[in-house]
Order: C-alpha cells, then sequence, then structure tokens
C-alpha cells in the first residue's frame, strides 16, 4: 500500500512539472548500446528536471516514461537532475522531440 501511495505521489509531482511548465528544454544522448534517448526536461527550484524520456534502442524499440508511464520491465524516468556542464547531451529543436515521442 504505501509503494502504491508513493509512486502516486511521484506521479502527481511529475504532472504538476508537465502541466505547469512554460520553459522546456529538448536535449538528446547517445548511449554506449547505440541507442538514442530523447528527453525533455524543466526547471524546477534551481534543478533541471527530466518529465518525458524516449529511449530508442539500437534494435529500434522505443520505450517511453512521463508520469503518465513512471517505469517497466525496459526502464523508467530518471529521477535524477540534468546537470548540463556534466552530463553530455545535446540540445535539439522541439519537433525532433515531438517526432520520437509521438512516434
Amino acid at each position: 500500500m504505501v509503494h502504491q501511495e508513493r509512486i502516486t505521489e511521484i506521479a502527481a509531482y511529475y504532472r504538476a512539472l508537465d502541466e505547469g511548465a512554460t520553459l522546456r528544454h529538448h536535449l538528446r544522448h547517445a548511449d554506449e548500446e547505440g541507442g538514442l534517448w530523447y528527453i525533455e526536461a524543466v526547471p524546477d527550484r534551481g534543478d533541471l528536471i527530466v518529465i518525458k524520456q524516449a529511449e530508442l534502442t539500437s534494435a529500434g524499440l522505443l520505450h517511453r516514461y512521463s508520469w503518465e508511464h513512471l517505469e517497466d520491465e525496459h526502464g523508467g524516468l530518471t529521477d535524477q537532475a540534468i546537470d548540463p556542464e556534466q552530463d553530455p547531451l545535446e540540445a535539439i529543436p522541439a519537433e525532433d522531440f515531438q517526432r520520437v515521442w509521438t512516434r
């Protein structure tokens, strides 16, 4: 019961960020296996928080995570803030992110 309450609380936090966002950052990262990660992040209390994340694997599979689908057997929405100075991410146009997200 406590686990489900915590998941509901986490989903509500990400949903509030998504629905209230006025500034969105769109980023991409290539991993060592040849997959591509597409990220939508918003600022919250001085941090850059991932609210949507899509992994396009080297095999062409797409895994999407957001407040509507936090995790599954393949992975989940990161709970770590992004540090643009430390994380190897490339800024991309919102349209590039949406093209993958809505695929």
